[in-house]
């Protein structure tokens, strides 16, 4: 198997992740299979241009296909459809899990699966074909939404998906205001006046009442659950102190981590206890943060205690420690004060939404020098901001919706928007501190 990168080119990567619906830490592989020597040819040199993440395998491409596949992030085939399709059809399982899939084929770059419509696209730019983009391609905003605070979702996405593509109305809930990205004009924020056909409820709490018959969750992973016990502590009463969670109205699939003193990690009962979580939510991802007595003495807390162990809280200041480690700079909050069980004491901490300032760079200007996670960002935000020039180059990447204005990017992402800030070669350069998630996307250097 061999991957090209093209001398100056080297660093595009990331590829795969950016196309493939999933987060772009999470990087998958870009394979590129093509038969007969030109194809062959077209694929490697494709790959130069797609980064590091791009590969071009050996051999037949039906043993290659089978082998690769469960990396796979995008796969690009130099092939006709049928032929394309006939060689994936039997490999698909789950549209959130299989990769998404372009066909190359007549001077076509054709988005056959998966929402890869940016990424034929973009090959459609390096090879001069026209891309073809189908319905089923074409992700929504909320697709990326779930992506990029990876949301559990809760309801039929792909229903919600084909509604708002056929335009009906939607009513998108969203009470702790997380930064969204341009939507469409069928659906409207935190308007309860009409009565919309789908409502998107994004919070980490259970709703309460009666709630509407088509309606899409979505469980953002905000929550720092602390943790305090006596000595040899059962599974049992943590399992059972974690459930009042519950009944207090939070959504336990909303747990990004847990938070303990460190001398508590080696008790048995709560290691069990939190395995059982794992086991239930169907999740291994959130860790169990530990912290010394000398840390948790000096977070203020609603509800200080005389502990035994000498320091006043254990559980409200653990979570509240988590929180602050995991919000990197961001506001916290304890979103469920200390709830008592048997020889146990747990509490919830949020990690509350901050905006989002994305800083991109161009590159020198050409389309192969702008990095795909910068596209990916440029379709993540509701407000782009940047010089006529600059946004003349990337205005076709954008979302109907997407608002554009010459300066204020620190302004409007402090206030809470998703904002792309957009400059040429290595991006915008910031003076001082932003109350606000930045992330920094640099262009391919000359």
């Amino acid at each position: 198997m061999r991957g090209r990168g093209l001398g100056c080119r080297s660093g595009v990567g990331s590829f795969a992740g950016a196309w493939s619906g999933r987060d772009v830490e999470d990087v998958g592989v870009i394979g590129l299979f093509a038969a007969g020597e030109r194809g062959r040819r077209a694929a490697v040199e494709l790959a130069g241009f797609l980064g590091p993440d791009a590969v071009v395998p050996d051999g037949p491409i039906g043993p290659a296909l089978r082998r690769l596949w469960p990396r796979l992030g995008s796969a690009v085939f130099f092939l006709g459809t049928d032929a394309t399709v006939r060689l994936v059809a039997p490999l698909l399982r789950d549209e959130r899990s299989d990769p998404g899939v372009v066909c190359v084929d007549g001077g076509f770059a054709v988005a056959l699966l998966g929402g890869v419509d940016a990424l034929a696209g973009r090959i459609g730019e390096l090879l001069d074909s026209a891309p073809v983009v189908t319905s089923a391609s074409v992700t929504s905003p909320l697709d990326e939404l779930v992506e990029l605070l990876d949301v559990v979702v809760d309801g039929d996405l792909s229903a919600f998906g084909g509604a708002l593509r056929d335009g009906d109305s939607v009513l998108l809930r969203n009470p702790l205001g997380f930064p969204l990205p341009a939507l469409p004009d069928n659906v409207q924020v935190d308007d309860v006046s009409g009565h919309p056909e789908w409502t998107v409820l994004l919070d980490d709490r259970i709703p309460s009442g009666p709630q509407p018959e088509r309606q899409l969750r979505l469980v953002p992973r905000t929550l720092v659950i602390g943790v305090g016990s006596g000595t040899g502590v059962s599974s049992a009463a943590v399992s059972e102190a974690l459930a009042e969670l519950e009944v207090r109205g939070l959504d336990l699939r909303a747990v990004r981590a847990f938070a303990t003193l460190d001398r508590k990690t080696a008790e048995q009962g709560i290691a069990d206890a939190l395995e059982d979580w794992g086991f239930w939510h169907d999740s291994t991802t959130a860790p169990l943060l530990a912290y010394s007595g000398e840390e948790l003495a000096v977070i203020p807390v609603p509800n200080p205690a005389e502990l035994a162990i000498g320091i006043p809280s254990v559980a409200e200041a653990a979570a509240l420690r988590g929180a602050m480690e995991l919000s990197g700079g961001g506001r916290v909050e304890i979103a469920v004060e200390k709830v008592k069980g048997a020889a146990v004491t747990v509490a919830a901490a949020r990690v509350l939404p901050r905006g989002r300032l994305a800083l991109i760079g161009l590159g020198p200007g050409g389309a192969d020098e702008r990095t795909p996670r910068a596209e990916a960002e440029l379709r993540r935000a509701s407000v782009v901001v940047g010089t006529d020039e600059c946004v003349a180059q990337v205005r076709h990447l954008l979302r109907p919706g997407t608002r554009v204005a010459a300066d204020g990017a620190v302004g409007l992402a402090e206030a809470g928007a998703a904002v792309a800030f957009v400059g040429r070669a290595g991006g915008p350069v910031l003076e001082g501190p932003v109350r606000a998630e930045v992330v920094r996307v640099g262009g391919v250097t000359s």
